[in-house]
């Protein structure tokens, strides 16, 4: 019980720390900071995808498979958003 407050406690901080963070962002910098979290999910991708490989039990290999959609649907939107910023910032022809 106590490993568990403890993991509870270290998961609400990093929210508001999280929070507190990207709320101080400015607009110019939004670009960068998600490539970077794409990058991020992209490293929850791979460990989701080592999740569901190591098929311990069939609750383990739902769970893997559900965290392997939501990973890479953030992947894939990341990116659609991070282009269609980019895209934003070119000249005009």
């Amino acid at each position: 019980m106590e490993t568990f407050a403890t993991s509870l406690t270290i998961f609400v901080l990093a929210l508001f720390v999280g929070f507190e963070v990207i709320t101080k962002v400015p607009p110019i910098l939004h670009t960068p900071l998600m490539s970077g979290s794409n990058a991020i999910s992209g490293i929850t991708l791979v460990g989701a995808l080592i999740s569901a490989g190591t098929q311990a039990t069939v609750l383990t290999s739902v769970l893997g498979f559900i965290a392997v959609a939501f990973a890479t649907v953030n992947v894939v939107g990341g990116f659609l958003v991070t282009h269609r910023m980019l895209r934003m910032f070119r000249k005009k022809e």
